[in-house]
């Protein structure tokens, strides 16, 4: 179905179809943006009506933009919604600060392989900068990821095709995998180091 509607949006929109729909679901709108990345490649291999250089050019420009407005959205209002109704998931001023300090730490991990999984590809902007990311910092990593993003599955189904829209599936599920098992780790360890993990947190974020 989803390939069905990109197929059609393709064809009447082309190129402005790739880079909207990269760019919206990068912002934090779940949009099949892989889908038409992988379908936009397929049809200029295919029938040589687009260049593949521009659909690579658009998926990366889609990306970069679409995660720059997601990260200002979480920076204006992200963390005013967690501190008003974070107490309904059990999210105080505390866990608020480890979160933010975590993402300090780490966050670059979490925006350039969340270029690679659903879930984080949609939402890791929106919360690096609800939690307070360094933009420049922010910024190297989302472009990086965008761009090896792009390649690799912009590349790989204008070479390979049908070969690579077979292996799409367990490749998606492979970074899946790994993306879920580094959060559940991540989660474990902040369990059982929760208390001295949110005093380092008080002295590096003491406002």
């Amino acid at each position: 179905m989803l390939r069905g509607l990109a197929d059609t949006l393709l064809s009447d929109f082309g190129l402005l179809a790739v880079f909207a729909f990269v760019g919206i679901e990068s912002l934090g709108i779940p949009l099949p943006g892989e889908t038409m990345l992988v379908t936009a490649a397929v049809y200029a291999g295919a029938t040589g009506k687009l260049s593949i250089e521009l659909v690579l050019l658009c998926s990366m420009a889609g990306a970069i933009i679409g995660d720059n407005i997601g990260f200002m959205l979480g920076a204006w209002g992200g963390l005013r919604l967690l501190r008003r109704y974070g107490r309904y998931v059990r999210i105080d001023e505390r866990r608020i600060k480890l979160g933010r300090y975590l993402f300090l730490r780490h966050g670059g991990k979490v925006v350039f392989f969340g270029r690679f999984t659903a879930v984080l590809r949609t939402y890791a902007a929106f919360l690096a900068g609800t939690l307070h990311m360094d933009w420049k910092r922010f910024l190297f990593f989302n472009a990086s990821g965008a761009i090896i993003w792009s390649l690799v599955f912009g590349l790989g189904a204008y070479w390979l095709q049908d070969v690579f829209e077979r292996l799409s599936t367990p490749a998606n599920i492979a970074f899946a995998v790994i993306g879920i098992s580094v959060a559940i780790w991540v989660i474990r360890f902040a369990h059982r180091n929760a208390e001295r993990l949110e005093e380092q947190a008080e002295r590096a974020l003491p406002d």
